[in-house]
């Protein structure tokens, strides 16, 4: 394969830099810093920890505490971490998602439109756990069989959720060649040649 060049002005030919991958940071310290805590809790208290334990409870509360400040973050962060930036749109999510599927193959800075619907669905879940389960802590709900109920068809909910963001994380990757796993590692999304930036 040939490498695109372009002619500077004193007529030496130089790569393409539009030919050329671009290294583009995207999330900041704080953001990849409660993505991955968020994650390692969730594993923690739905693998190890016993739901019966004050363990749980502390990891729980962890989350939730981990989960609104990234809330936060997203009215004062920077650009990429904003609600701003990935906006909550079913039907955008819904065109995303068929362009994936027929060709198209936009890159977004920040969450893709599908990707930003899961988040807020994670973040939704998570505080609907992490206020179930405070609810059971008190004299009026311990013991009472709905708000039980309700704490585990969210956590039933939290890990069919978790499957198909792994999932999609992994068919973006491989439609789109940008490496999302490692941008949530480094802070950094690999752009392919003339990918366009959404």
């Amino acid at each position: 394969m040939t490498e695109a060049t372009f002619t500077t002005g004193k007529g030496a030919q130089a790569p393409d830099p539009a030919a050329a991958p671009r290294d583009i940071r995207v999330w900041d310290p704080l953001v990849r810093l409660i993505h991955w805590s968020v994650a390692a809790g969730v594993f923690v208290n739905a693998a190890v920890t016993d739901p019966e334990k004050q363990p749980h409870e502390l990891v729980g509360y962890a989350i939730l505490a981990l989960v609104l400040l990234r809330l936060v973050w997203g009215l004062m962060g920077p650009r990429p971490a904003r609600f701003t930036s990935f906006p909550p749109n079913p039907l955008a999510a819904l065109r995303h998602l068929w362009g994936l599927f027929h060709g198209a193959r936009g890159v977004h800075l920040s969450h893709n439109p599908a990707g930003a619907l899961m988040v807020y669905n994670l973040w939704a879940t998570l505080i609907g756990m992490g206020a179930t389960g405070i609810m059971m802590t008190t004299p009026r709900y311990f013991g009472i069989e709905w708000v039980e109920e309700a704490h585990e068809a969210l956590f039933a909910w939290l890990m069919l959720s978790v499957a198909l963001h792994i999932a999609g994380v992994l068919l973006d990757t491989a439609l789109t060649r940008v490496n999302l796993v490692r941008a949530m590692l480094d802070g950094r999304k690999r752009l392919p040649p003339q990918g366009p930036a959404g």
